[in-house]
């Protein structure tokens, strides 16, 4: 029986995956949640900027201190609210818009 080699790669991202993330679920899991915690963090603050605010202005419109807004422009927050996004998106001149999308390969994970 032949056995099959392994394709090299020069490829750091995919040498990542594989060494990491391939067949580890729970990893590519929270994967994925850092990648939207980063996603609303990122354009958080860019919403603010295009806006000319600094987070205590910010804060000030909302109604919350300007370490909150600080805490939700991290991409290491996790505990984003949809009422707290809602207050800013108004705040803003915004709206939020919520949308599904099937997992990357159509993998299933398993809820934590």
């Amino acid at each position: 029986m032949a056995t099959r080699k392994k394709r090299t790669t020069t490829d750091a991202v995919q040498i990542l995956y594989r060494r990491y993330y391939q067949g580890r679920p729970e990893r590519v899991r929270g994967l994925e949640e850092a990648r939207a915690d980063d996603s609303v963090a990122r354009k958080l603050t860019a919403l603010r900027l295009h806006a000319g605010l600094t987070q205590r202005q910010l804060a000030k419109l909302v109604g919350t201190t300007a370490s909150a807004i600080c805490r939700l422009e991290s991409a290491d927050y996790a505990g984003h609210s949809l009422a707290m996004l809602n207050r800013i998106a108004i705040a803003l001149d915004q709206r939020v818009e919520l949308r599904f999308t099937p997992l990357p390969h159509g993998k299933r994970l398993k809820s934590a």
